[in-house]
């Protein structure tokens, strides 16, 4: 099947299969996908223009959905903290774009800003491994483990989980989120994989309360994404690159996401965390490594 686009010619099969086994593994660690289908399409495929980070946001739209139901269900939805997200990075995605498609259209420059932000999540997942963990207490009752009371004003973000209250500067969480949107919209991720660490190493946020905040936040800054690189793709800037996602690809990536993302929640208590971190960790290393030195 030829991609135009892209400009390669793969089996159908292909992208929805990758795409598949990356999001059952990164799933489970509580991590996007789309930061590993990034690499796999500019090194493998050789989908080198722009269009290979919008092709990536449209990958999120498509894939995401199914988490963040799962997340309202179980009633773990912080809607406050979704909201600010959204506010701080939806500028920056869109300066990100702009900024992927003037500064970084050509494949080696673009190759190391991406082993530079593999690194990052690499070298952030190394130190959690490395982090002593407190002893394991009682699971939670079910009418426990949900979010209430949850209070958001100019100042500060409140809310209580699990009997415990959490409050945060709401400024700094949106400065945050515009420096996740613009290196997010350069890459074409969304910036979810970067801002849940930050929530739960800076801010000492549970993870249980943050992850449905950040994918959200993915999913609608990347519908951002695909929007902003379709228009541009009409205007000037567009006449000696492509910048619009390639939809067939997008779409089938996005098919083997929902699957992946599925099989990888259902599966994950078969895996410990360490042997799953461990194993990202040095997927994410080995590859920027590459990028970085090897470009």
């Amino acid at each position: 099947m030829y991609f135009p686009v892209a400009g390669i010619e793969i089996s159908p099969f292909i992208p929805p299969l990758v795409a598949c086994v990356i999001s059952f593994f990164t799933s489970m660690a509580g991590v996007s996908g789309a930061f590993l289908l990034l690499p796999f399409q500019v090194s493998v495929l050789g989908f080198h223009s722009p269009a290979v980070s919008s092709t990536n946001h449209l990958f999120n739209i498509i894939a995401i959905p199914g988490g963040i139901y799962r997340f309202i269900k179980e009633g773990r939805m912080l809607w406050p903290l979704t909201w600010v997200v959204v506010i701080g990075t939806l500028p920056g995605v869109i300066i990100g774009v702009l900024i992927r498609i003037l500064y970084l259209p050509s494949p080696a420059a673009f190759k190391i800003f991406v082993g530079l932000v593999l690194l990052y999540i690499g070298i952030k997942l190394c130190l959690d491994l490395l982090e002593k963990k407190t002893p394991t207490q009682k699971p939670p009752l079910p009418t426990e483990f949900k979010i209430s009371n949850t209070q958001l004003n100019i100042k500060f973000l409140q809310y209580t989980f699990n009997g415990s209250d959490y409050q945060i500067n709401t400024l700094s969480i949106i400065f945050l989120s515009l420096v996740v949107g613009l290196i997010g919209g350069i890459y074409g991720i969304g910036g979810g994989a970067i801002i849940a660490p930050f929530f739960v190493t800076v801010y000492k946020l549970p993870i249980h309360t943050v992850a449905g905040a950040s994918l959200t936040g993915t999913f609608i800054t990347s519908i951002i994404g695909v929007l902003f690189s379709q228009l541009l793709s009409t205007s000037s800037i567009a006449s000696t690159q492509q910048i619009a996602p390639d939809y067939r690809l997008g779409i089938l990536f996005g098919l083997g996401g929902i699957v992946g993302i599925y099989l990888g929640a259902r599966a994950q208590r078969y895996f410990s965390t360490k042997i799953i971190k461990t194993t990202l960790a040095a997927t994410l290393l080995f590859t920027s490594a590459k990028y970085i030195i090897f470009n």
